[in-house]
């Protein structure tokens, strides 16, 4: 008898009214792949973008099963894998299909999860901290004594981006709403600046790299933060070809699979320099209201959805 699982799909882009909760046949994993159980699931603005009908722009089929990033248990395994195995925990993102109780891929794109956290936690970190990693170390080039902004740093993806930054000696500025400002000081920050309060641009300058969490006003206003020969970072805005300062470096980063990445978050997290702030847990029923809550701005931390 095939086995069935539950998947959240969309059939037609648009609002929450098109996401659905379906019974679909669990897939059979092929060479190189692996079948996840999956516990638990991050849920990220590219989920309701891809929602709102980002999908077609990124070259995705309807139906779209959703979900990009999480955690969970190895319960099949295809010829040839043998980095992983049965009854091996793991995380990690995935091109599609994390909002489900099973999913199938590249074994080459997941890793062991940390041993001192639970697949809650887990699912908190791979979108955000490969985000990071790849927009500040990799695009940024961010090294110890760098002076740092982080535009938005309160969120998912801020919030890691913060400690990673802070792990690898960077001095750090981070903003965020002045309701936010004790979250964002605990996580180890050298400045904080309220964007409530006054323009960050008039009191933030002479930055070696910026890292962009936000978009639209904030990205433009943000290269006047930046020193000559800095680097300004986003993996939001779509910069254009006219920058209004010809001295920054500007860079924009779609995050990608990376074990080798993923397995130095893993240690952070093990050596206690790096840990997931969840917001708030839902249900696998509730995914709707998860996805609100993350287009609506207002997320402390990570929202995740508890799949098992």
């Amino acid at each position: 008898m095939t086995k069935m699982m539950k998947a959240v799909s969309i059939d037609n882009y648009g609002d929450n009214s098109v996401v659905r909760l379906v019974e679909l046949p669990c897939s059979t994993p092929g060479p190189g792949k692996i079948r996840v159980a999956v516990r638990a699931a991050g849920v990220n603005p590219v989920d309701w973008k891809i929602r709102n009908g980002a999908g077609q722009r990124m070259g995705m089929t309807l139906p779209i099963r959703m979900g990009s990033e999480i955690s969970g248990v190895v319960d099949a395994v295809g010829e040839g894998v043998d980095i992983l195995g049965e009854g091996d925990e793991v995380f990690g993102i995935v091109s599609s299909g994390g909002f489900a109780e099973y999913v199938v891929v590249e074994a080459d794109d997941l890793v062991r999860k940390p041993e001192r956290l639970d697949f809650i936690h887990s699912a908190a970190i791979p979108l955000g901290g490969l985000t990071a990693w790849q927009s500040m170390i990799d695009a940024g080039g961010l090294k110890a004594g760098d002076r740092l902004l982080i535009t938005g740093g309160s969120g998912g993806v801020g919030s890691l981006a913060i400690q990673i930054a802070k792990a690898k000696g960077a001095h750090v500025t981070a903003m965020a709403s002045s309701r936010n400002e004790a979250f964002v000081r605990s996580l180890g920050v050298d400045a904080f600046v309220d964007y409530t309060a006054q323009p960050f641009e008039q009191v933030v300058s002479d930055m070696d790299v910026v890292f962009d969490t936000i978009g639209g006003e904030t990205f433009k206003r943000a290269f006047r933060t930046v020193r000559p020969g800095g680097v300004l970072v986003t993996a939001v805005a779509f910069p254009g070809e006219d920058k209004p300062w010809s001295d920054v470096r500007v860079e924009r980063v779609y995050t990608k699979a990376n074990a080798d990445q993923l397995s130095s978050l893993r240690s952070l997290v093990d050596e206690g320099r790096l840990t997931p702030h969840v917001g708030t847990v839902y249900s696998f029923e509730d995914v709707t209201e998860a996805l609100e809550l993350s287009e609506s701005g207002r997320a402390q931390g990570k929202i995740i959805l508890a799949i098992a």
